[in-house]
């Protein structure tokens, strides 16, 4: 009987902590995929305004320029979608844009550029409200906190599965 109990009481810790750890996961999932989304869409409705702030920080040869806008933002998109869908690529995207937008951002402000960041597109009220760079920088390095722990799950279960098979 001791037993029973004591494994009943195991089994039911570890399933309060895998639900509380699936609502972590699916909140920082919904977080990052709003994050994209909201940055994304209005990008996609003006890519030649995205462009024009694109060719402010210098990075991009004027010919490229429309083809590049049009790729990250519709990329923003497609991630957010594939973080809703928990795909694992899309963190991979996610990483790889939130690193592409913090050495962009660093690069301005070690350029010292007083100009709109971009992150949600033309005419974002965040610009009006901080006009900085550094704001952008650490909404960005923020962000990063979420998608470690997006990682350290997926990695985990994977784990998991490996000691389940054996």
């Amino acid at each position: 009987m001791r037993c029973l109990r004591e494994r009943w009481g195991v089994n039911r810790i570890h399933r309060l902590l895998e639900d509380k750890r699936n609502l972590a996961d699916t909140g920082c999932r919904w977080l990052l995929a709003l994050v994209f989304l909201f940055a994304g869409l209005p990008k996609l409705f003006d890519v030649k305004e995205f462009a024009g702030i694109i060719e402010a920080y210098g990075l991009v040869p004027e010919f490229a320029l429309l083809p590049v806008a049009f790729l990250l933002a519709a990329s923003e998109v497609v991630c957010a979608v594939g973080l809703l869908l928990r795909e694992k690529w899309a963190l991979h995207i996610a990483t790889a844009l939130l690193v592409l937008f913090i050495c962009v951002l660093t690069y301005g402000i070690w350029l010292g550029l007083d100009i709109d960041c971009g992150c949600f597109g033309p005419e974002e009220s965040e610009y009006k409200a901080f006009s900085s760079l550094r704001m952008a920088l650490l909404r960005d390095l923020l962000l990063l906190l979420p998608l470690v722990y997006l990682y350290y799950v997926y990695v985990s279960e994977k784990i998991m599965k490996k000691g389940k098979v054996k």
